[in-house]
């Protein structure tokens, strides 16, 4: 399993919420070692303590998980879509521009 990649994602998803490795560490009753561990992809967290790191980020399981499940690329691709909804028209298009180039490049090979 993909350890290195799920402990990014608890690092990014604990850094966007203004969490120090030391105040979130204590916030899931971890030392900020073993939180460290966890991040660097070292240590595998046991189920109740993944469980734990995800509900006290409020985000769901397949956030964290994205890079190892196999309907990954599903999960990313709707998160990709969403963001850029979430973004001006003109700056959609231009976004919509470059993956249409991208897709056409890709199916010429």
């Amino acid at each position: 399993m993909k350890y290195k990649a799920i402990g990014k994602r608890i690092q990014q998803y604990r850094e966007a919420k203004g969490y120090t490795q030391e105040s979130f560490a204590e916030i899931v009753k971890l030392t900020p070692n073993y939180l460290s561990a966890i991040e660097r992809g070292v240590k595998t967290p046991s189920v109740e303590t993944l469980i734990e790191i995800i509900n006290s980020l409020d985000v769901s399981a397949d956030d964290i998980l994205m890079d190892v499940i196999n309907a990954g690329d599903k999960i990313k691709a709707s998160k990709l879509s969403e963001a850029i909804g979430n973004l001006p028209q003109d700056e959609q298009r231009r976004i919509f521009s470059v993956v249409e180039t991208l897709i056409k490049e890709a199916k010429s090979k």
